[in-house]
């Protein structure tokens, strides 16, 4: 973040608390209890899962917003100060919000939500490193860890536990909304496996947009062999040698088709399926849920939403 946008939020959070600015969030703020401020769009919608309308929530991002690049406004650091509860993803995603809370003055309690998941290690990206460059191999881990249901059942547990801590008297709900909501990604866990299970293994290589898909493709048995941006943020631009040397791999490996999210213009994907003959999924979520009343509102309606896609084009 520039040095002048930082000094901008520190002076907007200074103003506020001389003017008293009152109320938390805005559109999006919910419920009339304890205060909770999440960063993303998947984060969000599990608080909502276990909270329901006991808590105040405001979400920074928004459907299709790309955390890896969010640019926080002045309205954010006043929904932090005024805040019980902040709840981020962490492993480098939302780093920028470091910089806000120093700058707001909130004495909210902060949660990293991912605590106890298994992280994938910023360069285990398979074959990518080799096939589009290798300029952000080493990063932090990749932060994608909403893709395993596993992961966001330990989520699950960790936002229950935060908003139990925040909100004792209503300890009690939170975690049994938390084990309902656990049980019904058991049964999501499920679905995409019988969903895969026609799927030859020979059949289940992909290419991915950006490195975004690696804990779903962990857990399902899939072998992500490139990505057009060999990172865990789509910001970076492949070369022209970066696509050929990515269009040799996929004709090698055998690469059965290539996923497009609906965050990116598709047109370099659907460029490198038409050179290659290779089928293009588009529409799948990554980096964000899908907007109300899409089917992927919400996180495990993102997970079928992206498997049943994945998988019609895999078999």
């Amino acid at each position: 973040m520039a040095t002048g946008w930082r000094n901008l939020l520190v002076a907007a959070a200074a103003f506020a608390a001389v003017v008293g600015i009152a109320g938390c969030g805005g559109d999006g703020a919910d419920g009339e209890g304890v205060r909770v401020v999440a960063t993303t769009t998947q984060i969000g919608a599990l608080v909502r899962e276990v909270a329901g309308d006991r808590v105040r929530l405001d979400v920074l991002l928004d459907a299709g917003a790309d955390a890896h690049d969010y640019e926080p406004s002045p309205q954010d650091s006043r929904r932090l100060r005024e805040a019980d509860l902040v709840l981020k993803n962490g492993i480098g995603l939302d780093d920028w919000l470091d910089d806000l809370i120093a700058g707001s003055g909130t004495r909210a309690t902060v949660v990293v939500v991912t605590e106890g998941v298994d992280v994938i290690a910023g360069d285990d990206h398979g074959h990518e490193d080799e096939a589009a460059g290798d300029d952000h191999a080493h990063e932090e881990g990749d932060p994608h860890v909403w893709h395993d249901p596993a992961n966001v059942q330990v989520m699950v547990t960790n936002i229950a536990e935060a908003l139990a801590g925040a909100d004792p008297a209503n300890a009690a709900s939170y975690r049994a909304a938390a084990e309902a909501y656990r049980a019904k990604l058991d049964d999501v866990d499920r679905q995409i496996r019988e969903l895969f299970a026609p799927v030859p293994e020979g059949n289940r290589k992909v290419v991915t947009e950006h490195v975004s898909l690696q804990y779903f493709a962990r857990r399902y048995g899939i072998a992500v062999v490139g990505a057009i941006v060999p990172t865990t943020s789509k910001d970076a631009q492949p070369s022209a040698q970066d696509l050929a040397r990515l269009t040799d791999v996929i004709r090698e490996e055998g690469v059965r088709a290539i996923l497009a999210e609906a965050e990116v213009d598709p047109k370099v994907a659907e460029q490198l399926a038409r050179d290659t003959g290779v089928r293009v999924v588009t529409g799948l979520y990554a980096d964000s849920l899908g907007p109300a009343g899409s089917g992927a509102d919400t996180v495990d309606g993102m997970l079928l939403h992206n498997a049943r896609l994945i998988a019609e084009a895999l078999r």
